[in-house]
């Protein structure tokens, strides 16, 4: 009789079939952060153009500081836990951060060092209330520097962080950026962007044939020394 009883208490504590446990009990799901959105980088072959010259021209600015990472359009998660608060600006800089591949900026896993300078290239298709949000996003997470360009009006506008929040840029016009040190002006057909040292930013295509040009230039002041050389050995006169 005491057995039975004991078997019936074992039994009334065991879970029945088909019982689930609690949520808070259950393994912890692991977020997956992808590392695209699924939208294009650009609508346009100007937009493509221009993020593309900015984003390699700051590269050539860094190139020898490793601890400032450039990148154009990579998903930038805020927020640990959180895989649809998000964003991909055109082109942001970040100081403190080492050079390298990342399928995502994932702040948690970057020392929460926020990008410090954002660019946008605006296309047709942007909306008010696009732009607004992206504006409430980089102003919420720390961007001290963040500049619009509308290729289509040669249109330039920026904000500069001032506490927590950030502030229009009066003219942009002659405006050089406090941490790039790059500088703007706008004509009436055109933006041109310049670096430092006073060269102005080059489009790959502008790059790739100045490349082009010295190294024919060398290659033609080589084949010429050869032939003054040649020419004085001719005349026993050696060099």
């Amino acid at each position: 009789m005491k057995m039975l009883k004991a078997k019936e208490q074992y039994e009334n504590r065991m879970p029945a079939r088909g019982f689930q446990r609690p949520v808070a009990l259950k393994a912890r799901r692991k977020i997956i952060y992808p590392d695209s959105d699924g939208k294009p980088m650009a609508d346009n072959t100007e937009q493509f153009d221009w993020i593309v010259k900015i984003k390699e021209n700051l590269e050539r600015i860094f190139h020898d500081n490793s601890d400032v990472f450039i990148a154009g359009d990579l998903l930038w998660y805020p927020e640990e836990g959180n895989n649809k608060i998000r964003i991909a600006p055109d082109a942001m800089v970040v100081f403190g951060r080492p050079k390298g591949r990342r399928g995502s900026y994932r702040l948690w896993d970057e020392n929460h060092i926020t990008p410090q300078v954002v660019f946008e290239i605006l296309s047709p298709g942007n909306r008010r209330a696009e732009l607004d949000g992206k504006f409430q996003f980089y102003q919420k997470y720390g961007v001290e520097e963040y500049y619009i360009y509308d290729p289509d009006r040669i249109r330039l506008n920026g904000w500069i962080r001032t506490g927590n929040i950030l502030i229009p840029i009066a003219n942009m016009n002659g405006w050089t950026s406090p941490l790039l040190k790059i500088r703007f002006e706008l004509a009436s057909d055109d933006l041109a962007i310049y670096c430092p040292d006073g060269t102005r930013f080059l489009s790959l295509f502008e790059s790739d044939q100045i490349a082009k040009a010295n190294y024919q230039r060398a290659e033609t002041e080589c084949r010429e020394k050869e032939r003054l050389a040649a020419k004085l050995r001719e005349l026993g006169i050696e060099i």
